[in-house]
């Protein structure tokens, strides 16, 4: 059985992927019907493009792979929460679950008050310390 810790797994494996590449380590997968069907990390220093974020990344490729632009009956799994631009398209993409590796406090959209679609079911701190360090690790070699 495929579990929550399975698939944040290989969003760290994405969020990997990001720090080798000099990106902000963040990772992201999203499933339907325990399929992995889109994969991602930041890519916004490759592509020179703010709005490049994991889960931009992720839910345009899941979108493609559907074939349309609702995420009904998938779930969403990235090491760190959304921003707010993130969960505005997570809202209007109507994704069932979101699960969070390591809360953002600063830029993260929680504690902004914003929420996502009413349906959508969140589950924090999966693997947290995991998702936790390898970001403060990448702007620990920043400083």
């Amino acid at each position: 059985m495929f579990t929550d810790e399975y698939f944040m797994k290989m969003a760290l494996q994405e969020a990997q992927s990001a720090f080798e590449k000099d990106e902000v380590p963040i990772g992201c997968v999203i499933v339907g019907n325990n399929r992995v069907i889109a994969k991602a990390h930041n890519l916004t220093e490759a592509l020179n493009d703010v709005t490049a974020h994991a889960e931009m990344q992720a839910i345009t490729a899941a979108a493609n792979f559907l074939g349309g632009k609702y995420l009904q009956n998938c779930t969403m799994y990235v090491t760190l929460e959304p921003c707010v631009m993130c969960a505005g398209a997570l809202n209007w993409s109507q994704i069932s679950k979101v699960v969070i590796g390591a809360r953002d406090e600063q830029r993260g959209f929680i504690n902004k008050a914003l929420t996502l679609h009413p349906k959508t079911e969140i589950v924090l701190g999966v693997l947290e310390n995991e998702c936790s360090i390898i970001v403060k690790e990448f702007f620990k070699s920043k400083r």
